[in-house]
């Protein structure tokens, strides 16, 4: 009994082989591998390829030929490669995934293939029902052509043929069109996803009579002269990607093993925005849209290369992220960051054309690299109440560079700070702000300083005191009626004449306010907690401007209720003329005020002298 339990124990310990349904596993393929059916003829020039370069590192004379014939929903692929013998084709064929290039000595050579024989021809699947393979091979010349023949099903046969069936080295791949697939074996389409796929591959590839590959590649060649190189270029990137440079980025990393080509773009785009890339892995398109390549300030180019280093993930569609990627991606960066300076030492206007559109990319560049920022410092625009300047240029004017953090504050101050001779720079804008308080480590001497309230009211001049002590009523009234509102009424005189008020706060006032807002509604456990935390931070402040004849006036009114109304009205016009966002209470505000005016414009007892 034990020994037929041990017997027993053994057999179900025994190893198993898997069963792998094809048509489950092709379905696998063409829905969730591959992104499209194309991919299938890659495969093909991929196996091609791979065998004339095995065949090439034994016997460096013999041809280089693929090529491929349509017709008829089949579709024929002829190489001159290192052919297979009968051992071989049962090893690879039948083997899904086991790749031609682990054996016969050739470990070696591996990094001068570009895929696994197996599984690329499995691909072929997605488009045919039928796959037949003839094959001779070099490396044994005296071995039979073979012959191998497999169904969707998972089926296949292989037999011996006369050598007459096959009389050069080499294989033959012919496919037969699955149902409703038999357009993917089109003439037409074959010649284009062959011109593709093959346009930058080392040997002679042709579909029919008709040759694909051209060769030098575009930025490899030799031209007469820089301009007409860079024609050539753009006119190459308007075939390729649709639109006409603005420049093109020449990409030479020999120690990463690329060539290739960034094409900068003639209009803006968001930094948000993917950038997808062509990259060839040795002369096949691995992918055209490869968006981890470039480091994600670099969003103003698109590339196309040719690659022996990067690793393809398993669909052979992307790159892997590997630190070889990592590596080639900060030596790409560098080379755009050299033809930037470049451009800044020694042809001005080209950069300035270039900034015109790309600015944004640039500042991107600049925050995290210093040299970038001193490079560009002079070139590189911002919005300020000078205009439109450089900070080198707004430095050289003022002695301390004052900056907001936000567009609605630089608007809130700047005609007035303007006025009153203090130079603002409008850091609300992407990147502008972290700019601005990096120009001390670049430029040193250079004061920089956030603008707040109260640096905009130390610059306006105080009223006097003795004609303050008489507008006290008013003032009062005024105080008064926006108390609630957690904003002060101050009285100054400034310029210009034209405005008759503004409204200063910053965003610890602004935060106090919220808290006070969200401590009325909150019931008593979280009204306790908001009041906890309750800040000594200045509150808002809507200023009056004394030389002002609309304000002057309003305050010699003697009615307070007329005064309250006023002090609302003017109080709004300065929320939107600063442009701020209106909370519920303000948008109250602003219609009891002019329905108030209206009221009072209205009532029959209304004084035309401006007192009551």
């Amino acid at each position: 009994m034990d020994s037929q339990t041990s017997q027993s124990s053994q057999a179900s310990q025994s190893p198993h082989t898997f069963q792998v349904d094809l048509r489950g596993l092709v379905d696998l393929l063409s829905h969730h591998l591959y992104s499209s059916p194309k991919v299938y003829l890659r495969e093909l020039l991929q196996n091609a390829v791979d065998a004339i370069t095995a065949r090439r590192a034994e016997q460096p004379e013999a041809p280089a030929l693929v090529r491929l014939y349509a017709e008829g929903g089949t579709l024929r692929v002829e190489d001159s490669g290192v052919g297979l013998t009968e051992s071989d084709v049962h090893n690879l064929l039948a083997t899904i995934g086991r790749s031609s290039k682990r054996d016969d000595g050739l470990q070696e050579a591996r990094s001068d293939f570009l895929g696994q024989f197996g599984i690329g021809l499995l691909a072929c699947f997605v488009v045919a029902e039928r796959i037949r393979v003839v094959s001779r091979s070099a490396r044994t010349p005296d071995a039979a052509p073979v012959e191998w023949t497999a169904a969707d099903d998972g089926s296949y046969t292989v037999r011996t043929l006369p050598h007459e069936a096959r009389p050069e080295p080499g294989t033959t791949v012919h496919l037969v069109a699955r149902a409703g697939a038999a357009d993917w074996l089109s003439a037409e389409r074959v010649l284009s996803l062959a011109r593709d796929f093959g346009s930058l591959l080392p040997y002679d590839v042709r579909v029919g009579d008709e040759a694909i590959t051209e060769l030098p590649a575009p930025w490899d060649r030799s031209y007469p002269s820089p301009t007409t190189r860079r024609v050539a270029l753009a006119r190459h990137c308007h075939d390729l990607f649709g639109f006409t440079p603005l420049d093109s980025i020449e990409l030479n990393v020999p120690l990463a093993g690329i060539r290739g080509v960034a094409y900068v773009l003639p209009s803006a785009v968001s930094p948000a925005q993917r950038a997808s890339h062509r990259v060839h892995l040795k002369g096949m398109l691995l992918t055209e849209r490869a968006e981890q390549l470039l480091p994600d300030w670099a969003f103003f180019v698109r590339c196309v290369l040719d690659t022996d280093s990067l690793r393809p993930t398993a669909s052979r569609e992307s790159l892997y992220e590997d630190e070889t990627l990592a590596a080639v991606r900060e030596a790409l960066g560098e080379r755009i960051r050299s033809w930037l300076t470049g451009l800044a030492a020694g042809d001005p206007d080209r950069l300035a054309a270039f900034l015109s559109v790309h600015y944004l990319g640039v500042k991107s560049l600049a925050r995290h690299d210093r040299e970038m920022l001193r490079t560009m410092l002079p070139w590189l625009p911002f919005e300020t109440t000078d205009g439109r300047l450089s900070l080198e240029e707004f430095a050289q004017r003022h002695p301390v560079v004052h900056f907001t953090r936000t567009v609605e504050e630089y608007r809130q101050v700047a005609p007035i700070a303007s006025a009153q001779g203090v130079g603002v720079v409008n850091g609300g804008y992407t990147y502008d702000s972290e700019l601005v308080e990096a120009l001390p480590s670049v430029r040193p001497g250079t004061v920089v300083a956030e603008l707040d309230a109260d640096t905009v009211t130390a610059h306006l001049d105080a009223v006097d005191p003795a004609e303050e002590l008489a507008l006290s009523g008013f003032l009062s009234a005024a105080r008064a009626k926006l108390d609630p509102l957690g904003c002060d009424v101050v009285l100054r005189a400034f310029h210009p004449l034209s405005v008759p008020a503004l409204h200063l706060d910053d965003r610890a006032a602004r935060h106090e306010q919220a808290r006070a807002e969200a401590e009325e509604q909150a019931d008593d456990l979280w009204a306790g907690i908001l009041g906890s935390l309750r800040g000594s931070a200045p509150r808002a402040r809507l200023v009056l401007n004394h030389l002002n004849p609309l304000i002057r006036r309003v305050s010699s009114l003697g009615d307070r209720e007329l005064i309250g109304t006023a002090t609302e009205s003017l109080y709004g016009q300065a929320l939107l003329m600063a442009q701020r966002p209106l909370r519920p209470a303000d948008s109250a505000l602003l219609n009891r005020a002019f329905l108030g005016l209206l009221e009072w414009a209205t009532h029959p007892n209304f004084p035309e002298d401006g007192a009551r």
